[in-house]
């Protein structure tokens, strides 16, 4: 165990895309100090969205998902302690103490430190053969397994994770059960439009979807042969991957006295309730104006970078409030989903073409007012969509919606 102090003008814990572009930034708005990076993966900083799409299918390398080659964090004089992790922080004296032993002090602290798989809350769900898609490691066990031999997988979770690693699995050959607690798919973030869609195109690619349905047991002794679920049905598995959510990886935080009940809260500069410690990403519970002010929590590498970006200016005296609006992604199969806004308290949905065609949009309205955009197939709607929204639109006729041969950046 290492007994070292370190000091950082700046110190971001993770090494994902919001801590990355927090370091990035920073450079790119004239940062002449130094900046540690600190992150509890063994890797340099690399993407997390393909881990369940590209990376897991085989498709493409480790090399192809970092977001910069290793060399650059050098060439910027951007250091890196990978494999530690921080255990707990001072923040009157602004120390850090770190699961290798190590002390790191700082000026400035950015916490992006994400989040951590929702454990299965079931007996079994310790053997081998549960994994979970958090990071490289996982993606890497669970590759390993299929090389093994693995053929029949469990998917547990009816979201996006979920649903992405249903998909590359079926790719891959396996047999796939799809087991979702709600009546539909995707119930927390979309309508029943695309919940529809994507439960039809997940069975036409042999998919055996089990709706309403929970997890009673994961069955094995010194492994993963199967799950019990809760209508006392016992399914044969190789494999069980779990996609139920994540945890906000922010305990260190809060027992330093941090504000924060789902997550740690943050400012409109992303500032946390203790000096000098800002929070980005998955765990910065932020008022979004997009959803009408709420609290909330965002998932995404569009809300992790543009936060990054936030602080960034922040710390160099540019104040600026975080305004951005939320985008998202999706690969399922030969399938890309894309969703511009919210979709948070919508009362009323519009859909543009034909879902048969495997080419439409959901609208979302909000007393009659577009608040979210789901584009599968359809670029040009996005594109528009997203420009539609930034500009603050008002009521438009749900007809003029309606219609594919209206363009939505006549709208604006």
């Amino acid at each position: 165990m290492s007994s070292s102090f370190e000091h950082a003008d700046v110190v971001i814990v993770g090494t994902g895309h919001g801590g990355a572009q927090a370091a990035i930034a920073l450079r790119q708005h004239g940062h002449e100090g130094s900046i540690l990076m600190i992150g509890r993966d063994d890797a340099p900083p690399y993407e997390r969205p393909p881990l369940s799409k590209e990376y897991l299918a085989g498709d493409k390398g480790f090399e192809r998902i970092m977001i910069r080659p290793e060399k650059f964090w050098a060439e910027k004089n951007i250091a890196l302690r990978l494999g530690a992790a921080v255990t707990a922080i001072d923040p009157a004296r602004h120390t850090l103490t770190l699961s290798d032993g190590g002390h790191v002090t700082y000026r400035k602290l950015i916490w992006s430190g994400g989040g951590d798989p929702r454990r299965l809350p079931v007996p079994g769900a310790v053997l081998p053969g549960v994994f979970y898609v958090r990071d490289k490691r996982d993606a890497d066990a669970m590759m390993q397994a299929l090389a093994d031999g693995a053929k029949r997988a469990v998917v547990i979770g009816g979201g996006y994770i979920g649903l992405e690693a249903a998909a590359v699995l079926r790719k891959l050959g396996c047999e796939v059960t799809l087991v979702e607690m709600l009546p539909r798919l995707l119930a927390r973030v979309a309508g029943e439009e695309l919940s529809t869609f994507y439960a039809d195109e997940h069975r036409r690619q042999g998919v055996d979807i089990r709706l309403s349905t929970g997890i009673h047991s994961v069955l094995g002794e010194d492994k993963v042969t199967g799950v019990r679920l809760d209508n006392g049905e016992e399914v044969p598995c190789d494999m069980v991957v779990v996609g139920i959510g994540i945890v906000p990886a922010v305990a260190p935080l809060i027992a330093a006295g941090a504000a924060g009940s789902n997550g740690v809260d943050v400012d409109f500069c992303c500032r946390t309730t203790l000096d000098d410690v800002y929070a980005i990403g998955d765990c910065a519970a932020h008022a979004n104006p997009y959803a009408d002010n709420a609290v909330i929590r965002l998932e995404s590498v569009q809300n992790a970078h543009d936060m990054a970006n936030t602080v960034a200016k922040a710390i160099m005296g540019e104040k600026e409030d975080y305004n951005a609006l939320p985008w998202f992604w999706s690969n399922q199969y030969d399938l890309k989903l894309q969703t511009a806004g919210l979709s948070l308290g919508f009362d009323a949905t519009v859909l543009r073409g034909d879902p048969e065609t495997r080419k439409f949009t959901v609208v979302y309205l909000k007393n009659g007012v577009p608040i979210a955009f789901d584009c599968v197939g359809t670029m040009k709607d996005y594109v528009q969509a997203r420009k539609l929204l930034e500009s603050g639109c008002g009521k438009i006729d749900p007809a003029v919606l309606a219609d594919p041969e209206v363009a939505l950046k006549d709208l604006i």
